[in-house]
């Protein structure tokens, strides 16, 4: 599954522990028969199930999972006795238990249910979508609704096989897991039955139902049929996709050296749809926008992030689908692989992309959580779905694939193959556990994979390596490296300890060192010294290290001006390592941006976003009133001779990397940079772009909003939300205008926006991210919070707990005062989200961190302002 991630922050949804709610085990499903009918007009669905069983002990009851149904008649048969049950539901532990008369013999038996159930609005189970004035029954299984859907052992471990069809509207068609075997009419009147082919063993969170007019571009890759569905006024958004998938398929198929294993591929995009997008086996399900693709008036950021995400999906089908995690705790077997195999058919595809840019990045992410007191191993106990779902972060997911990333540098990119290969033969259509993965790639490679995984699994922080170097008779060089785990608040006090760590230093004129750190104090001896800054020791090799480097700040700025000796990657760590020496009170923030002023003319857009993002960061929270029109000034002569060379609007030829490069520059120097002259031509250019959506290069449109939006009056605004209304069926251009409503500063333009996020005009899936980029503007921050307290039940009741309310939740870390801390704590303890306690925790950490850092840097910042 992707998760969706709101912009400039993060989300993670945590929850409190509650009571265990896991089966006893006794009971074993080995195939599952569904019939269903569902009701789009009334919302409600009606099923038929049967489940074939092995008991592996008599007993006259049998528990699973089932909530929000109701139960109509449930009969067990064993022997050729078959028994009527009596059902009890435990409402809190989502089960029901079936209670037979005389005791079911060990060995095989058949369950017999009927049933109904809702078609709910809370994009969980199986549940309404509404698009062109009609309604779609549409599934989302993961993490533990499945049981909203059919009575079931939703638990991962027990796997089964599926036959699933469904009575539907004349009219209408449907979408499953396997082939459609048969479409008859009837019985009843103005329906028709679809039958499905049987699936392989799966898990019942990957079931997969959709109801409506979907229509499908088709094609094929290795002999498997590939669709791409959607509504049907979006069918000319689905060549892109189905280009990529094609390519992906393939490539997934050689590398793993095992074939796509569920007979067909669908893609659908969903108009309604709670995550990024979901695996479910042979019919991955999609939100509109992270799969539609229009080809002449498309991002670069949209076809990498739409690219990526079918790569992730599909990615899942082994990963995930084949061999399933045993329990929910080492969900990462399944986010954490996907997420690092998800660009190495793209780079295959598109070079020109950069994709290992985007997997340096996520490490960066990823370690900021990291430097959180509050983070979390990436194995850790879940029990109850409140808990499960806590655990779809990004631990599971990038630092998961960093850690991998790692280890296949050191082991080398073939042996690691090899193993990963040998891994999912030996457990395919079963499942497995974190041991099993690492014991299979170490006794396949035959390097300590174990050892080290082990220390990254079930440990929370990363590692942070204190780097010193000195020349040894103009020879060598000696580096001596410190190990401990990194916080990044300042004053923290540093602390000891060790993970096994590959580490691979390097100077200009010598071969990287790679070895395996495990001790607190090591020396490491390179060839080649010189004082020179071309000789300066870099302590991580190619990015691919899952740790933090400590350079002494003179070592730093001598990195920062040999940066031709590094490659971009280097150059994103370089300014990722920095940036958090700066948060732990390690270094002045004035070493920053000394860095940052060195990477300014940097051609890799990659990098220029990356200072970007920390100079916004540094505007808002740490410089205060009296030195910004100072700091302003610096970002528009450092960096607007860049912006001003590049030219706006550019080239419409140039290629991605420019207008990335321009866009990121846009942004830098009209919003951070405060540049009065960049606000107007970009006001000018967004009226043109009203009139006409192929006047700008697709890739800087949407930073062209949202810098024009900044001065922006209630002609320009209401012009903006007029457009919403005639781009339903274009997804990417419908939120360049949805996302730049939070970048108008008048307040009354602010009130509206709030407003207009909690009307029927903005989908639910939209509604947490659209006030949580409310909150994290200084301009509509206070009025974001105020309007969040006075709705808070309104919202809890039209999103659920699981749905736009993290989004929201975490949204109050952009605060950066000790009595906003206070006052967030005080709130969310009288208006506790069991799903979102956690999530609250690191809000107020990141309160507390911020002002930190306000109080530790801010005389610093000053000073460094002061001398520009």
């Amino acid at each position: 599954m992707v998760r969706v991630t709101w912009v400039l922050f993060f989300l993670v949804l945590i929850a409190v522990p509650a009571s265990a709610q896991r089966l006893p085990g006794n009971v074993v499903p080995e195939h599952y028969t569904l019939w269903f009918a569902p009701d789009l007009e009334k919302e409600t669905f009606r099923g038929r199930e049967s489940i074939d069983v092995v008991l592996t002990e008599p007993s006259t009851t049998v528990t699973l999972h089932a909530t929000e149904i109701d139960f109509s008649e449930v009969t067990i048969t064993s022997g050729g006795k078959t028994q009527t049950a009596r059902v009890t539901l435990d409402a809190s532990r989502e089960t029901a238990t079936f209670t037979v008369p005389q005791p079911i013999a060990e060995g095989k038996a058949t369950i017999q249910i009927t049933y109904t159930g809702i078609l709910n609005d809370k994009l969980r189970g199986f549940y309404i979508s509404k698009a062109n004035g009609r309604k779609y029954a549409v599934s989302q299984m993961e993490a533990t609704d499945a049981r909203r859907a059919f009575p079931s052992f939703d638990e991962p471990a027990f796997k089964a096989t599926f036959d699933i069809s469904m009575m539907i509207d004349s009219g209408d068609t449907a979408i499953s897991n396997g082939k459609v075997l048969s479409d008859t009419p009837g019985p009843e009147a103005g329906k028709h039955t679809l039958k499905f082919g049987r699936t392989p063993k799966m898990s019942t969170y990957l079931a997969a139902m959709l109801v409506g007019d979907f229509v499908c571009r088709e094609g094929a890759s290795d002999g498997i049929p590939i669709r791409v569905c959607s509504t049907p006024d979006k069918r000319e958004l689905t060549a892109f996709a189905l280009e990529a998938a094609q390519q992906q398929l393939a490539f997934f198929n050689k590398y793993f050296g095992l074939k796509y294993p569920f007979g067909k591929l669908d893609i659908i995009g969903v108009p309604d749809f709670s995550a990024g997008a979901m695996e479910n086996a042979g019919a991955i399900t999609f939100r509109e926008r992270l799969l539609l693709v229009d080809p002449a008036n498309s991002s670069v950021a949209s076809r990498k992030r739409v690219a990526g995400i079918i790569s992730h999906e599909i990615a899942h089908q082994w990963f995930g689908n084949l061999v399933t995690m045993k329990w929910w705790d080492d969900i990462w077997l399944n986010e954490g692989f996907a997420t690092w195999m998800a660009n190495k058919p793209l780079a295959a595809w598109r070079p020109d992309w950069h994709v290992e840019l985007d997997d340096a990045a996520d490490t960066q992410g990823a370690l900021g959580i990291d430097a959180m007191r509050s983070t979390r191993p990436i194995r850790m106990k879940v029990e109850t779905p409140a808990e499960i779902n806590e655990v779809f972060d990004g631990i599971a997911y990038e630092k998961t694939a960093a850690v991998l990333r790692m280890i296949e540098s050191y082991v080398g990119a073939e042996p690691f193959r090899q193993g990963v290969a040998s891994y999912l033969k030996r457990f395919s259509y079963a499942n497995a556990a974190g041991e099993d993965f690492w014991n299979e790639v170490a006794k396949v490679t035959g390097k300590p994979v174990d050892r080290i995984l082990r220390s990254f699994i079930d440990r929370a922080g990363s590692p942070v390596l204190s780097v010193q170097s000195r020349c040894v008779a103009g020879k060598t060089t000696d580096v001596d490296l410190t190990m401990g785990r990194f916080i990044g608040v300042p004053g923290s006090p540093r602390e000891e300890q060790t993970w096994a760590l590959p580490a691979c230093l390097k100077t200009a004129s010598g071969q990287p060192r790679c070895e395996v750190i495990e001790r607190p104090k090591q020396t490491v001896q390179l060839n080649g010294c010189s004082k020179t800054d071309g000789d300066a020791v870099f302590a991580n090799t190619d990015s691919r290290g899952y740790y933090f480097t400590e350079y002494s700040p003179d070592a730093a700025r001598a990195l920062a001006r040999s940066a031709t000796t590094l490659k971009p990657v280097e150059r994103l760590s370089l300014l990722g390592d920095e940036w958090w020496m700066v948060r732990g009170g390690r270094h002045d923030v004035g070493v920053y941006l000394d860095v940052a002023s060195a990477f300014a003319s940097d051609t890799a857009s990659a990098v220029i976003e990356m200072v970007s993002a920390r100079l916004a960061v540094i505007e808002e929270d740490l410089v205060t009133a009296s030195d910004q029109p100072r700091y302003q000034a610096w970002i528009r002569a450092q960096f607007g001779p860049q912006l001003h060379a590049l030219g706006l609007p550019g080239d419409a030829e140039d290629d991605d990397e420019t207008h990335m490069r321009r866009a990121t520059l846009l942004e830098l120097v009209g919003v951070t940079g405060n540049d009065p002259e960049v606000q107007k031509r970009s006001r000018e250019l967004a009226e043109h772009y009203l009139k006409d959506s192929r006047s700008l290069p697709a890739t800087i449109a949407a930073t062209v909003l949202k810098v024009a939006a900044l001065g922006g009056d209630r002609a320009l605004y209401d012009q903006y939300v007029a457009k919403l209304g005639t781009l339903a069926a274009q997804p990417e251009e419908y939120y360049r205008f949805f996302s730049a409503l939070s970048s108008f500063k008048d307040p009354a333009l602010s009130k509206r926006t709030l407003e207009f996020a909690l009307s029927p005009s903005v989908r639910n899936q939209d509604t947490g991210t659209l006030i949580g980029s409310m909150m994290v503007q200084p301009w509509s921050q206070e009025m974001a919070w105020e309007f969040v307290k006075a709705n808070w039940q309104t919202l809890v009741k039209s999103l659920g707990e699981f749905q736009g309310i993290p989004s929201i939740v975490g949204s109050t870390a952009s605060f950066c005062s000790a009595p906003r801390a206070q006052e967030v704590r005080a709130f969310f303890e009288k208006n506790p989200i069991p799903s979102s306690q956690r999530a609250v925790q690191q809000s107020i950490e990141r309160i507390e961190n911020c002002v930190a850092l306000k109080e530790r840097q801010s005389r610093p910042l000053a000073t460094w302002i002061s001398a520009k």
